[in-house]
């Protein structure tokens, strides 16, 4: 023993009498590299690291030594075999001991991907992978892989002369940063890899391999798995896809934004929102692979973006916003979270903006240096407004009711409405141009979010905070609006999808060939009918009468009346809605209005068509017979009062209205005498329907917006007769009329009886909106009169007095002020 031990301390650098590890590992490595490892020898050493995992960080120190000198020498088919030894190593051993191991492990993978060989750069990522894949049964406090995130990623973009190695750099590449987030993400010690400086490396490093897919639509399908088959797993785009999924399933709450904020900036960098296919895309990877529950982060995110970008060109502005449509689009199906209102309140704000810059830009015309430019950039900013609207409808339309409610409060909150206050959208600037492109955009994205409503009751559907604004639009002097909205009405209304049914205005010969849908009217919409009724009563009244009407508008005011008579009709409603008809019969012999004849003559065919509906609805033979035999004589005497016929091209229009062929109008008593049977008040239909007044009529807010200076100029102007009304032309039939008192006596009994018979028959509502809209217009009168000769008592700071349209402010001491004796002492 003792010759042994001198004899190793002398000649230990002797082959014989080297540590057995180091013995072990090199009899692996044969004479000539090409015949690989050796088997035998390689379970040789295998067996002894098992057996004494003490040696493991010895073994693989060495290992790396002889690998590091390898790879120097360019010897690297021992390069190939010192690896492969590692990794049977690495897969054989799985003890507290490996830790050590894993340290000389890595030193050797990295040495390989430090090297410009591109095999050697593959045979490290190979060995990466393969140590990823194992489980490590406790956790490393000190392991980092910053390196080797910087160096795959750098793979990743590789710009090899040769095609083939190129791809093979960047499948490598890729597949070591998938094996990075294998290792870490599940790794509560390893949160570091979520940190905005690994995420701009990892997240650009596979959207710049994923642009060169040629397959986009199937990239965002969350049914087609990407890089599927062979030929899927060497392709960069494929498997970048794939890593890109797994790290953003793997993404917990608190990481969410540091994943998507990368995505965003690499979009910019690139230029990649117009167009914005492939930005479509990866939003679409991105909302199918995230956990549901952190929808909303990203949608926070997009939102952020498109502040940030509330500047660039429209076309970048509509890029974002159609990312945004497929985000939300996603997210409404699942869980949206707090943010709803959120996206609205954006979308409206940036809205108003390209209003602004598009009214802007036209303001500038002139002055600009090409028209064409100008206009090129109006038609981009109307592509920019146009993926607002439809964000905003499909959004909205995607929601459930409860949620829908309460955006269709929001939005209808923030369309300019004279009279009402609007924070949102500040219209004094972008004047009546503006105003009316911003109430017609909000209103077609309010169709597409009611499109498809249902609700139980109408009260909760149209609420006061929504019906009052939406019908003082249906007041304004625009044709457009005004179908804009009664298009909105029937969504709401129509609750058994029988507007598809009532398509067009006509004369249905066969109403009950249309299996229209519909319910016993409820206790709510009874209700609802009684508070609201007169005012649906009035507008649909005053919107037959706007000059401006075309075809269109009389479709739409046919349907609403037929949607009303299938939805909320009950006997008391039915005799509104005949007493309305007649009203607009009455109004359009009469012709007070002065209202062209094609308007008149529309209203007639409104009635005629209204009238064969409803009769044919309340199945009362005798009111169908009726209305047939007019309808028969007007086909014979007068079809320019028949819409077949009225709203065709180049109809011929007759020069008057002659009020005294009155078979060719529906007469009150017949419609009385027919529905003289139980169930129908019949006697109410000779009291002749009067629209209530309101103070859209006294305040004039028809317009789409008005200034109240010029508004409180107009009553001024109109309270004053003018000097050709004054100065009377005084004649002979003048004479004789003042002297003549019997007419007017007559008329004066007649208006009585009118009077006393409106009073006892007409329902209460009626009679209780008469008389407050009454009372309502003599407050408002002793106001002004209050206003214009109460004046404020005079202060030290000055009183204010008005001459020749200024404003000037007079002082006056104290010592002038009379002050009452009881405040003197």
């Amino acid at each position: 023993m003792d010759s042994e031990n001198n004899e190793s301390g002398v000649c230990g650098c002797c082959g014989p009498l080297r540590p057995r590890y180091k013995r072990l590992v090199d009899n692996i490595f044969p004479e000539d590299p090409k015949d690989g490892l050796s088997k035998s020898d390689m379970e040789k050493l295998t067996f002894y690291a098992v057996s004494a995992p003490e040696k493991l960080d010895r073994i693989g120190a060495y290992l790396a030594e002889k690998l590091s000198r390898d790879v120097v020498r360019h010897r690297y088919g021992n390069v190939v075999i010192a690896m492969e030894a590692l990794d049977q190593l690495l897969m054989a051993c799985h003890s507290q001991s490996i830790k050590p191991f894993v340290e000389s492990f890595l030193h050797m993978v990295a040495k390989l991907l430090e090297s410009r060989e591109p095999d050697l750069q593959v045979l490290g990522t190979n060995s990466f992978v393969k140590f990823a894949n194992i489980e490590e049964d406790t956790p490393s406090y000190h392991r980092r892989y910053d390196f080797f995130v910087s160096q795959f990623s750098a793979m990743c973009h590789s710009t090899h002369e040769d095609q083939e190695t190129r791809t093979r750099i960047r499948v490598a590449g890729i597949k070591g940063l998938q094996g990075v987030v294998r290792k870490t993400v599940n790794d509560e010690l390893q949160a570091i890899i979520w940190e905005p400086q690994h995420m701009d490396k990892l997240i650009p490093s596979m959207l710049f391999n994923m642009q060169d897919s040629d397959d986009l639509d199937r990239a965002g399908h969350p049914n087609t798995p990407s890089g599927a088959g062979q030929d899927g797993e060497e392709n960069p785009s494929a498997l970048a896809e794939n890593c890109f999924r797994e790290l953003l399933g793997r993404a917990a709450y608190g990481n969410m934004n540091n994943a998507v904020r990368p995505v965003l900036v690499h979009l910019d960098n690139h230029h990649l929102w117009d167009p914005n296919e492939f930005a479509v895309s990866c939003f679409r990877i991105i909302m199918y692979s995230i956990q549901a529950q952190h929808s909303h982060h990203v949608i926070q995110q997009v939102l952020n973006h498109l502040d940030t970008n509330n500047k660039n060109t429209p076309r970048v502005r509509a890029g974002i916003v159609q990312v945004l449509l497929e985000t939300v689009a996603i997210a409404a199906k699942g869980s949206v979270g707090p943010t709803v209102l959120e996206v609205f309140n954006t979308l409206l704000k940036h809205l108003r903006m390209s209003v602004d810059f598009e009214l802007g830009d036209s303001s500038r015309r002139n002055s600009a240096s090409s028209v064409s430019s100008v206009r090129g950039r109006e038609s981009e900013e109307r592509i920019v407004q146009n993926a607002i609207i439809q964000t905003i409808g499909f959004f909205g339309g995607n929601l459930p009711d409860y949620q829908r409610a309460e955006v269709m409060m929001f939005i209808m909150g923030k369309v300019p409405v004279y009279g009402t206050p609007c924070h949102a959208l500040d219209t004094v600037k972008i004047g009546h141009q503006g105003t009316k492109r911003i109430q017609t955009m909000l209103l077609s994205s309010l169709i597409m979010v009611t499109s498809g409503f249902k609700s139980k009751s109408m009260a909760a559907a149209l609420p006061p905070p929504f019906l009052d604004p939406l019908f003082s639009i249906s007041l304004m002097e625009d044709s457009e609006l005004r179908q804009l909205v009664f298009e909105i009405l029937h969504n709401i209304l129509d609750r058994h999808d029988n507007r598809a049914k009532l398509r067009g205005i006509r004369i249905i010969p066969n109403v009950s060939a249309l299996k229209i849908k519909r319910e016993k009217i409820s206790k709510q919409d009874v209700a609802f009918m009684k508070k609201h009724g007169q005012q649906l009563y009035r507008h649909i009244y005053l919107g037959c009468k706007e000059e401006d009407n075309v075809h269109k508008n009389f479709e739409l005011l046919f349907t609403t009346l037929a949607i009303l008579t299938i939805e909320l009709a009950n006997e008391e409603v039915v005799i509104d809605l005949i007493r309305l008809a007649i009203a607009l019969q009455e109004m359009a012999l009469t012709n007070e209005e002065n209202l062209p004849m094609f308007i008149r003559c529309g209203i007639m065919a409104l009635v005629a068509a209204y009238l064969n509906f409803l009769s044919q609805m309340i199945a009362n033979p005798p009111f169908c017979q009726h209305v047939s035999k007019v309808i028969e004589l007007r086909n014979m005497d007068a079809p320019y009062l028949l819409p077949e016929h009225i709203f065709r091209d180049k109809c011929p229009l007759p020069e008057s209205l002659d009020k005294e062929d009155s078979q060719l109008y529906f007469q009150t008593a017949d419609m009385a005498e027919c529905l003289a049977g139980p169930g129908y008040n019949a006697e109410r239909l000779s009291i002749p329907y009067v629209p209530q007044v309101t103070d859209e009529d006294r305040l004039t807010r028809r317009k789409s917006f008005v200034d109240t200076v010029s508004l409180q100029v107009d009553i001024i102007s109109n309270s004053l007769p003018e000097k050709s009304q004054l100065a009377e032309e005084i004649t002979f039939e003048t004479l004789k009329k003042a002297i003549d008192t019997t007419g007017l006596e007559e008329q004066e009994r007649e208006k009585r009886r009118q009077v006393m018979e409106k009073f006892q028959k007409a329902p209460f509502e009626e009679i209780a909106a008469h008389c407050e809209s009454k009372a309502n217009m003599l407050h408002d009168r002793l106001a002004q009169i209050f206003e214009l000769t109460i004046r404020p008592p005079p202060s030290p700071s000055g009183v204010v007095s008005i001459s020749a349209g200024h404003t000037q402010h007079q002082s006056v001491p104290v010592y002038e002020m009379k002050f009452p004796d009881l405040c003197v002492y």
